[in-house]
Formats: structure tokens, C-alpha cells, sequence
């Protein structure tokens, strides 16, 4: 949108930046931030850091006190105009006598859906939107898709060499990318709600699937098996003490009890599915059990097995592939994706608003599948 100065444009990006303080802790919240300006000076600033605590613009509002009569709100999403675990945002912006309000994208929650902007301008507040949209839209990527369709986002994570493998034909693959990239890895799990393997990778590689990230506590994410026939060990270290009771084992319905027994205590709980046409567990109802547990965003870290299904069923938003200056080759050398995958070049899936990004000699392919999901323009 246009008419915004470059000191709107300075202060809505550190409303962005106050909202990323909520990344790992504000879902299945949006992240949202907010500053207050008076007479160009920050009066007030807030984020919302989690489900239940007051939203960024009422943060913002407590420390601005008096001098938020007259001033200017910045804050990433549209103002909430409906009653939660909070009051709207609304009624504290009018009777704080906000003269203006800026806001980056409009809230594509159907509770909100433009109603807060049109309270505000009722109210005869000066409303504006639009500022820095497809920035404060990429923010919350994972909450646009969970809000408006009931699903989870699902980041698909690769390392590969240049030729596109994922391990040599012994299966050997520690480490293909650099120290760099496992640590953006690490970032990219701190980003998500749970992150999803399949049982080959477990049984091969033994993880842990923490987020650790230096200046920041270790989060654990759910962590979330795909296991059709039962074999995940009981001695894994996913069911460590650092977050064990984080576990979710996917299975098939087609297991007794007895069988289910051992891994009760170990769980937090076991999730039985139907079979797609080929056996295997459908992740699509996964998907929709893992939403209904408010789990916005899935970051799927397996093989080329589980790489494959996933994108078969149709259920990725978003790719991260890290590709080593290496070569692999071999016959039986396992590649990024397997699957039934497709016959002619015209079914490929096509990646659009592709950013690429430099581990030292690693690079990292980033895009998406469908970005007009998640409110991004092509």
C-alpha cells in the first residue's frame, strides 16, 4: 500500500522484530507486535509471548500509560475485535485515545476478518493497512494455514550433496552439511510445534529432535513418530527425561492392546490411523489429529521414505533443502524424496518465492509449494 514515510516503515519493522520474541512460546497464537509513537518518539512497546497472556497492543498500551492519547499504534496484525481468554484489543486502543493506527496485514481469523479495522475507524480512529504485508504475513506463516483451513504448516527439511543424496550406498550420511547449517536446523525446530520422523530414521540415526540454539533455552517440540508396524525401540532417546511426556506415536489402527502396552508409560500418547491404499499410515488424518491438538506447524526431518509420502499425500507448504558442495553418486545411494511420485515432468510440483541462503559453502533452498495458502503473494 502506498502513502506510508520511511519513519512508518522504521517503526513497523520494529514491531516485527518485537513480535519474533514470541517465536517457540506465542502458539497457537499468531507472534504479533506492537510499538506506540508519540510525537516520533517509541513510547510504548509489547509482544505477545503465549495463549493466555495479554495480546502485544495491551503490553504496549500499559507502558505507553498517558502518552498513548494522541499517538500512533504500529502493531504487525490487525487489532482483535472478539471476546477470548482476553477482551479485544479494540476497546483498550479507543479509550486509550489512539489517534492513528498502522497495521501490517489484515487478521485472517473468520472471529476477526476485518471487524477490528472497521470498529477502529468508527470510532473515528485513523486506520491504515497494509504496511510491510508480505513481511507480517511470512511471520506467521504456520497460524495463516491453521487458521483458515484447520491444518498444521508442514516444513519439509533436507541435507543433500549436489547430486541430490541424502546418504552413500552403505547409508552412512554424519554429517553432509556443515556446522553453519545444522545450526540453522536447530533453529528451524525452535520455529516448529513438533517435529515429525519416520521410523527408519529413528531406528537409523537414534535423535533426540531437541532445538538447541546457543543464547536460547533448549525447547522441545513435540516429537512425533510415524511407526506402521510398531518397531520404535523402547530404549530411543526421544524418551528421554528432557521431554519425554513431548512424544506422539503414530501407528495403524490394526494393533492389539498387548502390543500398544510398552509404550504407555513412555508417551504421551499413541495415536492409531487408517492405512492409505498402499499400507502405509495416512498422513492426511494425521494431520488433521495433529491440528486438533493445536499443533500449528510441523517440521518433517526423515528420510527419503517418510520425504516421499509427505509429498505424495500432498500435505508439504514449504521446503528447506540444504545441499553440500559434494558428490555421492552410487547406484544405492539414497536420493532427498522417494514415493510413487509422478510420470511426466507436467504433474512436478512447482516451488515458487524460492530464497536461497549461504552456509559458508552449504547453500539453502528455501520455497513453497502454495504460497497463496498462507496469504503470500506469488
Amino acid at each position: 500500500m502506498n502513502g506510508f514515510s520511511s519513519a512508518d516503515t522504521e517503526f513497523m519493522q520494529i514491531a516485527l522484530d518485537l513480535a519474533r520474541k514470541g517465536l517457540g512460546s506465542a502458539s497457537p497464537n499468531p507472534m504479533v507486535g506492537a510499538i506506540i509513537v508519540n510525537d516520533g518518539k517509541i513510547v510504548g512497546r509489547g509482544f505477545h509471548p503465549k495463549a493466555g497472556e495479554a495480546h502485544a497492543e495491551i503490553f504496549a498500551l500499559r507502558e505507553a500509560g498517558e502518552k498513548a492519547r494522541e499517538a500512533t499504534l504500529y502493531v504487525t496484525l490487525e487489532p482483535c475485535n472478539h471476546h477470548g481468554k482476553t477482551p479485544p484489543c479494540t476497546e483498550a486502543i479507543i479509550q486509550a485515545g489512539i489517534r492513528r493506527v498502522v497495521f501490517g496485514c489484515e487478521d485472517p481469523n473468520p472471529r476477526v476478518d476485518g471487524h477490528g479495522a472497521d470498529k477502529l475507524k468508527r470510532a473515528g480512529i485513523r486506520t491504515e493497512n497494509g504496511l510491510l504485508k508480505n513481511e507480517c504475513h511470512h511471520l506467521n506463516e504456520a497460524w495463516n494455514k491453521y487458521i483458515t483451513t484447520g491444518l498444521p504448516f508442514v516444513t519439509l527439511k533436507s541435507a543433500a550433496s549436489l547430486d541430490g543424496r541424502i546418504a552413500t550406498r552403505s547409508g552412512h550420511s554424519q554429517w553432509i552439511s556443515n556446522e553453519k547449517s545444522r545450526l540453522y536446523a536447530h533453529q528451524l525446530r525452535f520455529a516448529h510445534d513438533a517435529i515429525l520422523v519416520g521410523i527408519g530414521t529413528l531406528i537409523k540415526d537414534n535423535p533426540r529432535l531437541t532445538a538447541r540454539c546457543p543464547g536460547q533455552e533448549t525447547r522441545h517440540p513435540y516429537r512425533i513418530v510415524v511407526d506402521s508396524m510398531l518397531r520404535t525401540p523402547l530404549h530411543s532417546l526421544i524418551f528421554g527425561e528432557d521431554g519425554k511426556d513431548r512424544v506422539l506415536l503414530a501407528t495403524t489402527q490394526r494393533h492389539d492392546q498387548t502390543k500398544l502396552n510398552p509404550y504407555l508409560q513412555l508417551v504421551k500418547e499413541i495415536i492409531c490411523l487408517p492405512t492409505n491404499e498402499l499400507g502405509q499410515i495416512d498422513l492426511r488424518a494425521l494431520m488433521r489429529e495433529i491440528a486438533s491438538r493445536k499443533i500449528i506447524s510441523v517440521l518433517i526431518e526423515g528420510g527419503s521414505e517418510i520425504n516421499g509420502s509427505a509429498v505424495d499425500c500432498r500435505i508439504v507448504d514449504k521446503i528447506c533443502f540444504f545441499y553440500a558442495p559434494i558428490l555421492i553418486g552410487g547406484r544405492g545411494s539414497l536420493g532427498m524424496i522417494s514415493g510413487t511420485g509422478i510420470e511426466r515432468i507436467d504433474q512436478a510440483l512447482p516451488i515458487r518465492n524460492i530464497t536461497i541462503k549461504h552456509f559458508d559453502d552449504d547453500l539453502c533452498l528455501e520455497g513453497y509449494l502454495d504460497p497463496t495458502a498462507i496469504g503470500l503473494s506469488e
